[in-house]
């Protein structure tokens, strides 16, 4: 690899923070022009980080602030993810979020006001994510992720009404308990490798480029104990059963936009963060154990949640279900890239699941952005009250199919192929009942998601309530996600076109050359 000192992973975390704070007072003013300086602010962001992936795919690595910022491969396929689902997101939400009418406790309207403070913490979200995928630093790695979850959790709230409120304080309460096991182990780790280091200890033992070059040296106890400490940590804000009874709750709540940034990219985010503590320790032989545990967490995840989605009749909880047992997928790839380091399983393990952390992000915004589109037409997320909507809402009927038969790995929609990775990698490990339990889950979601498809959009019967479309959906919010629904199908068509992408994050993961 090949380091390139450079400013724009600077640019990338400061851009957004500092468009947060211009774009609340100006939002108050007028409102349209604090959307579009969001959005466009964004998408100019995510613009500056293109040219970062495509060089660092190619084996370059930038470094910003004495390595404290850092750019690979993997951080920086993350970086434009969240910015192109950001993008989408905010767009979306320019007619949704004044859909509905805010009030205080005296019943006067306050929706100009929450509007403005949404863009701002959008935007504030965003920057904490992009942060987290690209500091170098194991103290501030924790801060980052912590960070988001102040700022997300506001936007959880955003409503403030009795439900949203207690979504946000259960997701404030349980996130932050769960990731404080992180910071135990983020010191843990400091504490422990600064000594190794000849010269500087206490700089490099903070660099998590650095900190694998020693990891072979700690004993192994306390290493143990500081990989628990991350498992707990960063798998709670991942998703991860059993530490995932904040996430259905949040995602019911939040905006429908909030809810695409929160499973598509947030998540990712913390797994990303996992991976990134965990393969310091993964090419010391010892521990193929601890990767192992990992595959049973994952098998577990995906199973229990995939039960959990077949007994919801809330499409919003519904969604935040499936995104747990999606994540059950992502953490069994990481496993195996652990028992696999240097060899086929290791690469197929992390292929599948940097390709997985994709199609589900792209995906599951695609369901959230139709749910949101059904609620903003109907008021109704319920299975039992909504039927035959795909008459009138053709277009939204369409794209979730389209992305549900994704997330549940149908050919010739993207989930496939990186489930399908997953598979092999999952066979060539000889893990035949992690394979069973993958592809049984995956049944599970179709069977759910096809019910729900067909009660909502297709079923002529009688619903117990009924609901009918009293408004159109405008195209700012279908273009968005028609634009995402379209890359569902070109990369499920054309899978080599993320090749060069992917390729060496996997590589960079499984530690091959």
């Amino acid at each position: 690899m090949h380091n390139v000192i450079s400013t724009t992973p600077i640019l990338i975390c400061a851009i957004p923070a500092a468009l947060a704070v211009v774009t609340y007072p100006l939002a108050r003013l007028w409102r349209p022009l604090g959307a579009a300086l969001a959005v466009l602010g964004l998408a100019a962001t995510t613009a500056l980080a293109v040219p970062m992936l495509v060089d660092t795919a190619r084996g370059q690595v930038y470094t910003s602030l004495h390595r404290e910022l850092r750019a690979d491969s993997l951080s920086s396929l993350l970086v434009v993810l969240i910015g192109v689902v950001g993008v989408v997101a905010l767009l979306y939400s320019i007619p949704y979020i004044t859909h509905r009418r805010i009030t205080n406790a005296a019943g006067r309207d306050i929706t100009d006001r929450r509007v403005a403070s949404f863009y701002a913490l959008c935007l504030l979200f965003i920057a904490t994510m992009f942060w987290a995928c690209l500091t170098n630093n194991i103290i501030m790695l924790y801060i980052a992720v912590e960070a988001s979850t102040i700022a997300s959790g506001l936007l959880v709230a955003f409503y403030w009404d009795k439900h949203s409120l207690e979504a946000g304080y259960k997701y404030l309460m349980l996130l932050t308990v769960g990731i404080a096991f992180a910071l135990f182990g983020s010191v843990l780790l400091y504490a422990t490798a600064a000594p190794l280091f000849p010269r500087a200890g206490g700089i490099h033992a903070l660099l998590i480029s650095d900190l694998a070059t020693v990891a072979g040296r700690i004993p192994s106890g306390m290493a143990l104990l500081i990989m628990a400490f991350f498992i707990v940590g960063f798998g709670t804000k991942a998703g991860l059963a059993p530490f995932h009874p904040w996430l259905p709750d949040a995602h019911a709540e939040a905006p429908s936009p909030v809810s695409a940034l929160l499973s598509g990219v947030m998540i990712k985010t913390a797994i990303y963060a996992l991976a990134r503590v965990m393969t310091i320790f993964f090419p010391v032989g010892a521990y193929h154990p601890v990767a192992m545990f990992l595959i049973v967490i994952g098998a577990f995840t995906m199973l229990l949640d995939a039960i959990m989605i077949m007994a919801q009749d809330d499409l919003k909880r519904m969604l935040a279900y499936s995104s747990v047992s999606q994540m059950g997928y992502i953490a069994m790839g990481l496993g195996l890239v652990g028992i696999g380091l240097g060899g086929e399983v290791g690469y197929l393990g992390g292929y599948g699941s940097v390709f997985h952390i994709v199609n589900h992000a792209i995906s599951k915004a695609v369901l959230f952005l139709a749910v949101g589109a059904v609620l903003y037409a109907t008021a109704g997320r319920s299975m039992d009250h909504l039927r035959g909507l795909a008459k009138s809402m053709p277009a939204t009927a369409v794209c979730f199919f389209i992305a549900a038969l994704a997330i549940a790995g149908v050919p010739p929609f993207s989930g496939f192929w990186s489930k399908l990775t997953l598979y092999f990698a999952g066979a060539e490990a000889h893990l035949w009942w992690a394979v069973g339990i993958a592809i049984g889950s995956s049944l599970l979601t179709l069977a759910a998601f096809v019910r729900a498809g067909y009660k909502v959009f297709w079923s002529d019967g009688d619903a117990s309530v009924a609901v009918t479309p009293a408004k159109r959906v405008p195209l700012t919010m279908l273009v968005p996600m028609a634009a995402l629904t379209s890359l569902v199908i070109v990369f499920g068509v054309y899978p080599k076109l993320l090749f060069p992408l992917l390729d060496p994050a996997a590589k960079m993961l499984a530690h091959i050359p």
